[in-house]
């Protein structure tokens, strides 16, 4: 059996002109389940050609416009005719383009609104800059290679460059502000590193971080420090994408980073912000084990040991319940029983367990005390349904930068490089780039939202 696939092109006037583009030939029967239906070269097959016609059909069209000239107005006739290669995402395409020449001053005219300096589609580019964000360039070139009739735009370098390009794009586009402006907005902020290839530096910093609504709508943003992109106007940005007006409610949490607090206050978050739980809450969870690991071998140990638990455990609850100035008895009596310790197996090596508990309260103490002008009532917060910390934050961090700059590739990066690609991908995340593909946020200026898709 043999198919002939036609295109079928219908002009202004109803004129009709098709043109067979190729033919297909497969058994009529299923006994080879390989032979079901078009094979993926075939596909790439039938979209190259079909991009060649349309093409050329456009290029046709286009040629019958005449240009005025520019310098005294008069006729333009056809001098000759120049050839440019596009690459496009569905093969490469020649465009036979006309140049002019005026009757009256001896001009020359190139065609009517043609952007001369493309060399791609922006389709393409998006694409290549949109899978550049997701996985390495390589591994982003192999899959355009296999998925698409690519011809041309397909080596890695080309789209390194191509995703740089439109980073650079991003970090001038303005914010478009939604519909319905934000009563209150969380704002984090948290770090992270990746590996340097500059000279003298081993890592760069990246600050990064979430803005989030009442109404769930949330856009990230990532920029490394010290590089082109405005921490504090990426913030600003940001909380505009999300709907900020005067009246806006703005809540910041950090991780009690004295430099990450002005930051947010350098944004415009002038209220004092939240000392997140995550980070309390995980250096409780390390006294908590490391309490449960002390020997229980003598009456007096088992006593203590118990205590110990039972202090711990109200060592939380005042901290959730805003008590922190309160927490300081606890870690006294604490301290007051942890002597019947001394003398265990092992104590005179720092893996014993009535160390580490004297290492983790002392880090403790010091962590609280430090940070107790940020506490809040988080037990209080979390009943009114208000975010109490940056644990979703953490997550960000996680998989905007770890994943595709630190954890799976083990790769070193430039300053430059670096936060460009960081745009891309908060682009790509927060589904202001054109595609769905990768969209894990849904944008608050977005009257269609679609369906977000874990990359």
């Amino acid at each position: 059996m043999a198919w002939i696939v036609r295109l079928v092109e219908t002009g202004a006037g109803g004129d009709v002109q098709s043109t067979d583009l190729v033919e297909i030939a497969q058994p009529g029967d299923l006994s080879d389940i390989a032979s079901l239906g078009l094979r993926l070269a075939e596909a790439k097959e039938v979209l190259a050609a079909i991009q060649r016609e349309i093409v050329g059909a456009q290029a046709r069209d286009h040629a019958v416009r005449r240009p005025s000239c520019r310098a005294c107005g008069g006729a333009c006739h056809v001098k000759d005719y120049r050839q440019r290669r596009l690459a496009t995402l569905f093969g490469e395409v020649t465009v036979r383009l006309p140049r002019f020449r005026c009757v009256a001053c001896d001009g020359i005219e190139s065609g009517v609104e043609w952007p001369s300096y493309c060399r791609s589609t922006p389709e393409l580019d998006r694409l290549q800059a949109h899978l550049s964000a997701l996985m390495t360039h390589r591994t982003a070139a192999d899959m355009l290679e296999q998925m698409f009739p690519v011809d041309a735009g397909k080596d890695h370098e080309t789209l390194r460059r191509h995703t740089l390009t439109l980073g650079e794009q991003l970090q001038l586009r303005p914010a478009i502000a939604p519909v319905d402006p934000a009563a209150a907005i969380s704002v984090s902020v948290d770090s992270t590193f990746i590996r340097s290839c500059e000279e003298g530096q081993r890592h760069l910093e990246v600050k990064l971080g979430n803005a989030e609504t009442e109404a769930g709508a949330r856009q990230v943003f990532a920029a490394v420090v010290g590089s082109e992109t405005n921490v504090v106007a990426l913030i600003g940005c940001t909380l505009d994408s999300v709907g900020r007006t005067k009246a806006s409610v703005l809540t910041g949490f950090t991780d009690g980073c004295a430099g990450l607090r002005l930051t947010l206050a350098a944004a415009g978050v002038t209220a004092p912000p939240i000392l997140d739980w995550f980070h309390i809450a995980m250096r409780l969870q390390h006294l908590e084990q490391t309490a449960s690991a002390l020997s229980a071998d003598t009456p007096a140990r088992q006593e203590a040991k118990a205590m110990i638990v039972a202090e711990a455990d109200r060592l939380r609850w005042r901290l959730w319940n805003g008590k922190a100035k309160d927490a300081q008895a606890s870690i006294e009596r604490i301290r007051a029983v942890i002597h019947h310790f001394r003398g265990e197996a092992g104590s005179r090596r720092s893996i014993a367990p009535s160390r580490k508990l004297w290492t983790a309260l002392l880090a403790l103490d010091r962590y609280l005390v430090s940070q107790a002008d940020w506490t809040v009532n988080y037990a209080e917060r979390h009943r009114a349904g208000l975010r109490v910390g940056t644990a979703i934050t953490e997550g960000t961090a996680n998989f905007l930068v770890n994943r595709r700059m630190n954890k799976s590739q083990q790769m070193r990066w430039t300053r430059r490089g670096a936060d460009l690609l960081l745009q891309v991908r908060c682009a790509v995340y927060n589904g202001t780039f054109g595609s769905a593909f990768g969209q894990r946020f849904t944008p608050a200026n977005d009257n269609h939202p679609t369906l977000a898709a874990a990359a």
